[in-house]
């Protein structure tokens, strides 16, 4: 168990927001990793988070059972798990700071493209819900599902693509949160054979996730009771936001490691 105190200083609120992320407030779970990655490697810290998140997976589920969009899993989760794979044979060969700043650099785009719109006019969605949507949309929406995996095992930064899918679709909040909670579940579970593959799932690894784990499941029930919170018709407004900062984030980290 890793047991130097500036780790747990870094970790502790780390975790939280890891939380409050599974807990409703997407995407800002991103930046956990980053955040433990200042005390210790990229990679240790990427396995340390995985069990941790399998467990908020749990409560993040049940607490949304009953609020998801079948057609939408159906949709992305098989393009997910191409992406997942080809993130695994690429690991080697990919350079996360070059995905971290693409995504983050469109990730803001994005955000601040549909702040824009909501402000002047009531944006137009671009395909509609369900079984009948346009085969652009079905196209779009494969895409988005497989940058989600491929980033989500190269980099643990699958929320941004899934989002700006998702996000102008304008699906009622807990479903939004349901299907979001189930889709990165999954994912979640896809990366674990690669993990498990590459030796990542050490001792030290397994037993400093369970010290964290209690901590990780309590911010993530806080994160539920919050988001029931926030009025319905301003949360996708705070997601935007979030977006953007997330994206600010990711886009830092990117270009930092790209010139270092």
């Amino acid at each position: 168990m890793l047991t130097d105190p500036l780790f747990y200083a870094v970790a502790i609120p780390a975790v939280i927001l890891l939380g409050l992320a599974k807990g409703g407030f997407a995407g800002i779970g991103v930046v956990a990793v980053p955040l433990m990655a200042l005390v210790i490697s990229p990679v240790l810290a990427a396995a340390i988070t995985l069990p941790i998140l399998l467990a908020q997976d749990v409560v993040s589920v049940w607490s949304f059972r009953r609020t998801w969009d079948r057609g939408l899993l159906v949709l992305m989760l098989p393009a997910a798990a191409v992406g997942v794979f080809v993130g695994w044979l690429l690991a080697a060969r990919v350079s996360v700071a070059a995905v971290e700043l693409s995504i983050g650099v469109i990730s803001i785009a994005f955000s601040l493209q549909r702040l824009w719109a909501e402000r002047a006019v009531k944006a137009a969605e671009a395909v509609e819900a369900g079984p009948d949507r346009p085969l652009m949309g079905l196209g779009l929406g494969a895409l988005c599902g497989a940058i989600a995996g491929f980033t989500s095992q190269v980099a643990h930064a699958g929320g941004p693509p899934f989002q700006i899918y998702v996000l102008p679709r304008r699906l009622p909040r807990d479903v939004f949160i349901g299907t979001s909670a189930i889709f990165f579940a999954t994912v979640n579970w896809m990366k674990v054979p690669a993990y498990v593959a590459l030796g990542q799932f050490t001792p030290q690894v397994l037993t400093t996730a369970a010290v964290l784990l209690p901590l990780a499941l309590a911010s993530t029930w806080a994160g539920v009771w919050l988001v029931r919170r926030v009025p319905a018709e301003g949360f996708y407004r705070v997601i935007y936001v979030l977006l953007i900062a997330v994206g600010a984030k990711l886009a830092w980290d990117g270009a930092h490691g790209l010139l270092a």
